[in-house]
């Protein structure tokens, strides 16, 4: 389930109240905000001791009390030692920088600079200080040391899985962790720097993909040196300072936020490389990387290779232009997005003809499902105009590439054309609708 954000504001200012209000809702659709208001101090220290709150947000001056004290107030709560607390005010934060800061102030936001900024401003709040969330693996034999620092975590909603040593954590440590958190000196075989070189080393996990937090007894600086050199991402000393162990646990997990935010980009960015515009389908480029991949997968057989080719297509081009030739074959594609089975790979090659690589079919079945794709490209009339196709399969078998069931796949789609288009043909076998294509 998503974790909203929950944020107070608070403002003397029915009007500051609600632009502040509207800003922060307009990005809840994306970021989950959950906003509370309060109109003085006494009541936001009553909504605070009632409910728990991600960030809070103050204007300087209250009705009933100076913003900075409340700040000093709310700091001196234990559950709001470390929850952000940020300024709002048109005066300048120069003004107020020393005396805010050791009040427990985050940030200050101008507010003469409008709401329209005051969205960047959130963004930029969000990425910041928003509660802790994420997996974590504790490794520590200590019992009462990982009592206390899971308790730590735990409580600002960290989720902590727990391993007594090295080889444990090993055996443990996957894709689904977004932080490491290791004594350095551990028991058994495997020092704390043997298991960051086998996390580097071993498992090829990068500083980005999985930052690791190094708890140290050791001040010595030839210790702190070896815990860089070994992987460590950064440390803390014994006995662990809650305020500054969050401070750098923050710091790690936003490095492993934006590692998976690029990931993602890069991995889209793979995608749509790899896709026809126009249809959503792959593109040619995808495909010859791919076929003879998927033709080798013992997995996939019986695989087979089939051409298929839109009968006549120049002729609505050549009548009906080609922006509506384009929708034609939008409509296609959409037709085979939503057809074909998971792990079939459904590419256009160019103009009309489509290339399609299915997998876990025998004749019977392949011939079938042809059979029935034919029939709804027959009934479909994509911008009303008639349209039907001609198809050729080939099975995989033996050690003939791709190109080469390509090849025969193609002659078979062409024997369909020479028999009067608008059937389906597989290559080597007699059926109803197909002869043997040598």
């Amino acid at each position: 389930m998503e974790k909203y954000l929950k944020i107070l504001v608070v403002d003397g200012s029915r009007v500051s109240r609600s632009l502040i209000r509207v800003a922060l809702a307009s990005h809840s659709a994306t970021s989950k905000v959950d906003v509370t208001t309060a109109s003085s101090a006494v009541e936001a220290l009553d909504r605070l001791s009632t409910e728990k709150f991600d960030i809070v947000t103050s204007a300087l001056q209250l009705p009933d009390m100076y913003g900075l004290d409340l700040c000093r107030t709310v700091r001196a709560q234990p559950n709001y030692r470390f929850t952000p607390f940020i300024v709002v005010t048109a005066e300048p934060y120069e003004r107020h920088m020393k005396e805010g800061f050791r009040a427990g102030v985050n940030d200050y936001y101008d507010k003469t600079r409008g709401m329209d900024e005051f969205m960047t401003f959130v963004r930029g709040l969000v990425d910041r200080y928003a509660g802790l969330s994420g997996k974590v693996l504790y490794v520590g034999e200590n019992n009462i040391e990982a009592a206390l620092t899971s308790q730590i975590m735990e409580s600002h909603g960290l989720t902590v899985i727990r391993a007594m040593n090295a080889e444990e954590g090993l055996l443990k440590v996957d894709d689904s962790f977004d932080v490491v958190v290791t004594d350095f000196f551990l028991p058994g075989d495997l020092s704390g720097g043997d298991f960051l070189h086998a996390l580097r080393c071993g498992k090829r996990l990068s500083e980005d993909q999985l930052p690791v937090l190094v708890i140290t007894g050791s001040g010595n600086v030839a210790i702190q040196t070896e815990i860089f050199q070994a992987g460590g991402s950064d440390f803390v000393v014994k006995p662990v300072v809650e305020g500054v162990f969050l401070s750098r646990l923050r710091s790690l997990l936003l490095t492993k936020k934006r590692f998976n935010l690029l990931r993602r980009q890069s991995e889209e960015m793979r995608r749509m490389a790899s896709l026809d515009i126009l249809t959503g389908v792959y593109n040619r480029r995808y495909l010859v990387e791919r076929a003879n991949r998927f033709l080798a997968d013992p997995a996939n057989r019986p695989a087979w290779v089939v051409m298929l080719d839109l009968d006549h297509f120049k002729t609505i081009n050549d009548q009906h232009g080609h922006a509506t030739g384009d929708r034609v074959l939008a409509a296609i594609g959409s037709l085979f997005r939503n057809f074909f089975r998971e792990g079939d790979v459904i590419a256009r090659s160019g103009g009309e003809e489509f290339v399609l690589l299915l997998r876990n079919r025998d004749p019977e079945q392949c011939l079938a499902e042809m059979e029935t794709l034919r029939q709804q490209i027959e009934s479909l009339n994509p911008e009303g105009l008639p349209l039907t196709a001609s198809i050729g399969a080939a099975p995989h078998g033996g050690e003939l590439d791709f190109e080469a069931i390509q090849e025969q796949a193609d002659r078979a789609m062409y024997r369909a054309k020479e028999l009067g288009r608008n059937r389906v043909v597989l290559a080597g076998t007699w059926t109803r609708r197909s002869e043997s294509v040598a």
